[in-house]
This record gives C-alpha cells, structure tokens and sequence, in this order.
C-alpha cells in the first residue's frame, strides 16, 4: 500500500480491480496481458473505466472494484488514455490507431477524431495522441504528444478550430505533451520530459508553468485541486491553483518489494484517489482518513 503524506493523514485501506475468474479471463488478464493502464470515472463515481492493453482494452468495474462489463473491443489497437466527460460519454485515445473515440455509455462510437492507423502532423490527422479534455462549452482538446509535441483544440462535431505548440523547451513548447486537463477556463498540459504543467488559456495563450517532475497524469478534484501522476519518481502531487504542492503521496521505498508507478488517476468528492500502475499492471483505490 502507498504511503500517504499531507492528505491528511495515512492510507486507511485500498483495494484493486479485478476480473473474474471466467476460464482464461481471469485477473491475470489485467495483470500480465497489459503493460498499460488508465483509469478514469463516470459522474459520481459509480462507474470506473480501466483502460489497458490486454484482450479487454476498455472495461467498466463499479465503486468497489467489481469488474461490471468490458466494452467494445474490437475498437483499440494500443490503449493510452481514457476519459468520461459531463455527459458520461467515454472518450479514448490510442497510439496505435492514432484516433481520440467518444463513446456513448453503452460502447456505440459518437465521434471518431484523427484517421485509423494512419499518423500525421496535419490538423487531419495525429501522430500517437496521448489524452484529451473538454471545456465548459464542450470543445476538446487533445495532447498530440508522443509523435507530434502539440495540442489540438475542436468544437463539439469535431471540426479543428486551431492549435499550438512544436517540439522544444521554451513556453509553449513541448517535449511530449503527455497530458492534458481543463478548470476555469484554464487548460493543464502535462509537459513530460521538460518536467512541467504549462498553463495556457483557451486559445492557447502562454501563461505560466510549473517545474513539479514528470506529469503522467493529471486530473482536476471536484475541490479544484489539481493532482499529478509521476511514474518516474513513484508518487502523486496535490496542487493548489498557485502551483505549490500541498500533498505527497508515495509508494514504499523499492527495496520493499513493491512499486507504486501511477500512469494516470482520479479523484473523487471524498479525496479518495484512483490510480493505474504500469509495472504492476494495477489499479486500485486510495482511500485517505
């Protein structure tokens, strides 16, 4: 179990998602057929989606951690991220297809950005897409980040209305933009390997950034604070809106045995914090006292 420091107070307990037992799908399924998750939540959190690179790309568990259904699998070639937006809808983006899907709740595709499995540096197309978010008036943003280094802004139907950003280190600029959230009118990209969140406004405006690790993950509380995935140093960041780290959570040290690699996360009203692991092929449920 993680440790947790300045959330106020230790981990109280967690627990992981698992498959059932069915014959070959088995919990090994999440455990071993994927070396890639993702873990996201419907409204409320009623409904937690894991996203991973194994025979059931996309599968949908409940609040305590019972695996529910898996969802259209014949969609996805390389899982990276997944998403829920304010109207439950389900959004993917996959490195092998090089496609950012809005989904419906029930699994039927909504909207298909980007061209099957064919990359691209046009406003047509992606090169690996890493995440996506959505702002109050429902365009989308998508983190263009492990072959192009930029963010591409589209209404609600999908057509392109511009986009900023090429490979390098100074403002505005990025070394993969690994990915993206949006809160008042602010947009977070998680600019990995320049170690830094860049904040910009909705058009893509510079504001300012902040130096806190490898930002994997990032995701926005319903309290507005801003929690950040590093799997490099094996620990989650809370952030204030000033960019000063409020919270610390880490894993135990790795001579333990065991490791804790947060790809991404999320956070309930209850401060209770969802995380997909890599190496352990894991996500579990972090619940703070």
């Amino acid at each position: 179990m993680a440790a947790l420091v300045d959330f106020g107070g230790a981990v109280d307990g967690s627990f992981e998602f698992a498959v059932p037992r069915r014959g070959t799908d088995s919990q090994t399924q999440l455990r071993s057929s994927s070396r890639f998750l993702s873990v996201t939540s419907g409204r409320a959190f009623r409904r937690i989606y894991v996203f991973h690179r194994g025979k059931h790309p996309l599968m949908e568990f409940d609040s305590s951690g019972k695996f529910a259904r898996s969802i259209a699998d014949d969609l996805f070639a390389t899982a990276h991220t997944v998403r829920v937006d304010a109207e439950d809808n389900i959004w993917t983006t996959d490195v092998g297809t090089h496609l950012v899907l809005k989904l419906s709740p029930e699994g039927r595709v909504l909207l298909s950005l980007g061209r099957m499995r064919t990359p691209g540096d046009d406003v047509l197309h992606f090169n690996q897409p890493t995440d996506v978010a959505f702002d109050r008036d429902g365009n989308i943003y998508v983190a263009d980040g492990e072959g192009n280094s930029r963010v591409l802004k589209f209404n609600k139907y999908g057509n392109v209305l511009l986009g900023w950003g090429m490979k390098g280190s100074g403002p505005g600029q990025f070394d993969l933009p690994h990915s993206i959230a949006i809160d008042d009118d602010l947009v977070y990209v998680g600019d990995r390997e320049n170690t830094r969140i860049q904040i910009f406004d909705l058009n893509g405006r510079y504001l300012r950034e902040w130096k806190v690790g490898h930002p994997f993950g990032l995701f926005i509380a319903p309290d507005h604070f801003i929690y950040m995935s590093d799997a490099i140093a094996g620990r989650i960041l809370k952030i204030n809106r000033d960019g000063k780290v409020v919270g610390v959570l880490e894993g135990p040290p790795p001579e333990k045995g065991r490791h804790f690699d947060p790809h991404s996360l999320a956070v309930d009203k209850d401060n209770c914090i969802f995380t997909a692991e890599v190496m352990p092929w894991r996500a579990q449920k972090l619940r703070p006292k």
